[in-house]
Order: structure tokens, then sequence, then C-alpha cells
């Protein structure tokens, strides 16, 4: 019954953004349907309109329905291993994600544990952290990507290194808030014990921050696919679901364009509901209720 009762409103606002989307592509792709009628002197009926509206060759906002189809057409009609499946480029920008997600959440964490041991660190390295993420991605990676190649790094390791600078950040203040999440009380009870300071990390601290660290590892896994595709676009790549983006772009394949972008929300969903898989089942092992 829990069940039934939260799918009822998901679908609801579901057919109610598929709507509003279908009826977003008559006034979007009209244009082009006038410029032809006035060129050929012809008429067309409303009916006719909607209908030519919704399938175009190259319109300016794909219907649901042609993105669904080249979703379709590109992961299960074609070969994996064909350059035009997005599962082969979703492959290519999964390595590149998975590499940087690995950077950044292991830069995170050591950041955290240092901010947290150090006031110092704590006074110093979280407001560069913060102020690092001011700046748009869009215009640092191309930097970062021409710093490297102009000393020899090239290939995957550019695109995961942008891919971990946006999946850090979530980590360092997930992670600050979790290993500070004990109270005082739980702090002198260690003390009275005689804990030593790893002791307390290890026994404390560490286990009270994984339902923070879960809950930013999501953020991170899907900032990571944002980073690993802005990392694509400069380099004018061939593989990868930026290069799927970059090509559409230059071609006006519009629903080429959505598809990819469909194709990198799914992979985005399928990370961060697998983070939630291994969550619960951490945390279930730890006798904490997910």
């Amino acid at each position: 019954m829990s069940m039934t009762r939260s799918l009822v409103p998901v679908t609801a606002v579901l057919l109610a953004i598929v709507a509003a989307w279908y009826i977003a592509c008559i006034p979007m792709n009209w244009s082009w349907t006038s410029d032809q009628l006035a060129r050929s002197g012809g008429t067309m009926t409303l009916g006719e309109r909607v209908v030519d509206a919704w399938s175009q060759t190259r319109p300016r906002l794909p219907a649901p329905h042609q993105v669904i189809a080249e979703l379709w057409r590109s992961t299960m009609v074609l070969a994996p291993t064909s350059k035009r499946s997005l599962i082969y480029h979703g492959a290519v920008t999964l390595e590149a994600t998975l590499l940087g997600f690995v950077f950044g959440t292991a830069l995170g964490i050591l950041l955290a544990v240092g901010i947290v041991h150090n006031k110092a660190m704590d006074m110093s390295v979280m407001p560069w952290a913060i102020i690092s993420q001011t700046i748009p991605i869009i215009a640092i990676a191309p930097m970062i990507i021409v710093v490297l190649y102009s000393v020899g790094v090239q290939g995957i390791i550019p695109k995961a290194i942008i891919s971990g600078y946006l999946s850090f950040f979530p980590v360092v203040v997930g992670m600050v808030k979790g290993l500070r999440s004990p109270d005082s009380m739980q702090l002198d009870l260690l003390r009275t014990y005689s804990a030593t300071p790893a002791q307390g990390f290890w026994k404390l601290r560490l286990p009270s921050s994984m339902p923070y660290l879960f809950a930013s590892l999501k953020i991170g896994v899907a900032a990571s696919v944002v980073g690993a595709i802005v990392g694509e676009l400069p380099t004018g790549a061939v593989r990868g679901l930026g290069a799927r983006l970059l090509a559409g772009s230059y071609y006006g394949q519009t629903i080429q364009i959505w598809s990819a972008l469909f194709a990198a929300a799914i992979l985005a969903a399928g990370l961060v509901a697998i983070i939630g898989v291994v969550e619960r089942l951490t945390l279930r092992r730890m006798g904490v209720s997910a």
C-alpha cells in the first residue's frame, strides 16, 4: 500500500512533465513548418501542424517519443561496440567518471580527516575548498587540459581530474559534518576509557560519519558524471557522451543531443542507485537503520 501511495504522485508528476513537453514542442517547432509553407504556398490544418511538430527530423525541441526511439536504437538495436552506440560512448564516460570519483573521494576523505583533527587545516584548507567551487568548471576545464597536454598527460587522466575536481567538495563537506557528529558526551566517555585519538577515530568518529559519507557520495558521483562529460568537450573528443553532444551540436542533430543527455542522466541515476544499495548493506551490517 505504501508503494502504491508513493507511485501515484510520482506517476502524476511524470505525466504532467511529458504533457508539458509535448505542448512545448508545438510552438518551438512551428516556425520551421510555417517557413516551409510560406515558400511552397501550401496549407496545413492545425492537426497536421501538431503532428508535424512532433515528427520533424531536426526539430528545435524533440518530442519525448523521438528521444525514446533514439535511445532504443542507440542502445538496443546498434551493437554495443558500434561508435554510434550510446553504450559504447557511455562506457567511455563511465571509465573517466569512476576514476575521477575515486580520486575525488579519496582526496575529500583525507582533507576532511585533516580538517577535523588539525585546527590550522580547518582555518586554511576549508575556505580554499569552498572558493574552488566558485570557479565555473566550463572555464577551468580547458585550462586544466591545456596544462596537462603540455606536459604529456593525455587520455583519461585529464577527464578524471576534472571529474574528481567536481566530486571532492561534497565529500569534504559531508565527511567533516559526519566526523564532527558525535556529541560531547560520547567523546567524554572515550576519554574516561583512556582511548587514544586513533581509537576515537576508528571506534566513534568514522562509524558516526557513514550516513553523511554515503549522502555526499551520491552527490559526488553525479557530479563526477558531469565532470567527465565537461572534460570531453574542450578536447574535441570522438568517444564519450560529451563527444555525442558535440557531434549533435555540429550537425544540428537535436534528437541525438537529447538522447545523449538522457543517457548521461540514466548513467548518473544508476551509479547513485548502486551507492544506495552499498549504503543500505553497510549501515545494516553496522546495525544502523538506513
